[in-house]
């Protein structure tokens, strides 16, 4: 059996999965996904490459391959265990210690990543969402939101990162200053929302035309038809995933306070804003951009680096 040229190593959280799964599927090679699973000692700092962060170390025999993709501070070390035996290492987000061991850095401008030779900074994240997968819900998976009048309010509503659930006052505000912003509301939660702030978000709509898919109401994701058929989006700011994944339209986005918000999170929101990708809710709209696809960007320069 041949050894995929790539692997990718998996990340447990799948927030954290997806941008370096992301990252390999805009390649279009064949890669192996290596699950990772964490002992006890994986959320020390270490300092070295090593294996001892995880529990199960089984899949990390040779043949080596040619690259290796990871995100986190977690998987950090374990690439940096591969690099030392001659892999190229690909890493998402901040690795903690060791950032000079690393091929190439894909660090989001948010963290202020200091300037070095092996970084390519972005805008918010990688992800999996592709143009492709835009078109298609666009054309023919969800002939209900594309019969909605125009223009289409896309509403992503997550909710405070440590807290359960979002106050239900706050969904209806922003469900409200939503619908101000278009003809129709395209709106979806999440497992963070909480279903009080579901039923707020559903009774602030009620009387205008929309569609609402609450988390867990199952059927199809309605994420790429949201965001390949709504004229503008409107994104709470709890999610980092979700702000770079409606970065890939080019329509307007504004970022919505869900309430509860840590420093980090707070400055991929500015971060945004200060490049004119996006607007405070309630602010005027951001200048027209064209759609933002980083997880090309990061495929190109591995391309044109010649790893694959």
């Amino acid at each position: 059996m041949t050894e995929a040229p790539i692997w990718v190593l998996e990340d447990p959280r799948a927030g954290t999965a997806a941008q370096a799964l992301g990252i390999a599927e805009r390649l279009d090679v064949p890669f192996r996904v290596v699950p990772l699973r964490w002992s006890a000692w994986a959320g020390l700092p270490w300092p070295v490459p090593t294996l001892l962060g995880l529990a199960d170390r089984g899949a990390f025999t040779p043949p080596w391959p040619k690259l290796v993709i990871s995100a986190g501070r977690r998987a950090a070390p374990v690439s940096r265990w591969l690099r030392a035996r001659g892999v190229r290492t690909v890493h998402a987000m901040r690795p903690g210690l060791g950032a000079g061991d690393f091929d190439l850095l894909v660090i989001g401008a948010h963290d202020r990543p200091r300037p070095a030779a092996n970084l390519l900074e972005i805008q918010g994240a990688t992800h999996r969402i592709t143009p492709a997968k835009l078109e298609a819900a666009a054309t023919t998976a969800f002939p209900d939101l594309a019969a909605l009048p125009r223009p289409r309010v896309g509403l992503l509503l997550g909710g405070p990162v440590r807290a359960e659930g979002m106050d239900p006052g706050t969904a209806a505000r922003i469900a409200s200053q939503a619908a101000g912003l278009g003809n129709s509301v395209l709106a979806t939660t999440s497992r963070r929302s909480g279903q009080a702030a579901a039923a707020a978000l559903a009774g602030a709509l009620k009387g205008r035309p929309h569609h609402l898919y609450p988390f867990g109401g199952g059927g199809a994701n309605p994420l790429h038809g949201i965001l390949s058929l709504s004229d503008v989006l409107v994104v709470t700011g709890d999610s980092i995933s979700m702000l770079s994944e409606a970065l890939m339209t080019p329509a307007p986005l504004f970022i919505a306070d869900p309430g509860g918000l840590g420093p980090r999170h707070r400055a991929v929101a500015d971060s945004l804003f200060a490049a004119g990708l996006a607007a405070p809710l309630g602010g005027p709209p951001p200048p027209p951009r064209a759609a933002l696809d980083e997880t090309a960007r990061v495929a190109a320069e591995i391309r044109a680096r010649g790893w694959v």
